[in-house]
């Protein structure tokens, strides 16, 4: 017979939901800010990428090689314990960022790669005929149409993020999981704890997706 006291309780679901949510703001932080840097930097390293010379290219592989084989937390550890023995001391938040930023500019960079390519060689041509230079070509014509192709991956890159979030926990973030654990601990109930940190994460994606749905209807029209 199953206990589903033991499995789910409501009473502590709704004690536990206030507190879990004070690490609403580092998940969202962490997430948000990580994903803007990652998406500024992405685009430089696509842009090496492309570029014809030689050596740029070599780096922006190298980089987008290492930040796609390496697990996330594995380099949360190396900025966060690694980097005092070389005598650079940071604190958890800003070595998450770091590590976030990092490891999505390599996934961000080859989005924006394939998006820009994806755009029609006509535009370039016809943009070129008029006496446009590289940099207005770029902003005017070709980056507004590679957005509408980079949105849904761009958006799971983000969708990621915030889930990816929850490893920050073990170099002491206080985030959603971080939370989760110590009301888990207090109450000796983790199960609970878990299921409605789960859903939690649930929602937030869930108001992403939506504003994601929202934002490729308008860049439709």
């Amino acid at each position: 017979m199953i206990n589903w006291n033991a499995i789910f309780d409501p009473r502590l679901a709704l004690e536990a939901i206030p507190l879990i949510l004070e690490g609403l703001p580092y998940t969202l932080g962490l997430s948000l800010i990580g994903f803007s840097l990652g998406t500024f930097c992405g685009f430089f390293v696509a842009l090496a990428k492309m570029s014809p010379i030689k050596p740029l290219r070599w780096l922006a592989t190298t980089h987008i090689s290492l930040m796609r084989g390496v697990p996330l937390m594995v380099l949360l550890f190396f900025i966060y314990f690694g980097l005092p023995f070389m005598g650079i001391q940071l604190d958890a938040i800003l070595a998450s960022i770091i590590a976030f930023t990092v490891m999505s500019s390599a996934y961000i960079s080859e989005i924006i790669r394939a998006s820009l390519s994806a755009v029609d060689k006509g535009q370039w041509e016809a943009a070129r005929s008029l006496g446009l230079s590289t940099a207005i070509i770029y902003r005017k014509v070709i980056i507004p149409q590679a957005i509408r192709i980079a949105i849904p991956p761009l958006s799971n890159v983000l969708l990621d993020m915030v889930k990816s979030t929850a490893l920050t926990a073990m170099i002491t973030v206080p985030e959603l999981f971080n939370k989760a654990k110590i009301v888990g601990g207090a109450k000796s109930d983790y199960m609970t704890v878990y299921i409605v940190v789960a859903l939690i994460y649930w929602f937030i994606c869930t108001l992403y997706a939506f504003g994601q749905g929202h934002l490729e209807k308008r860049l439709t029209y």
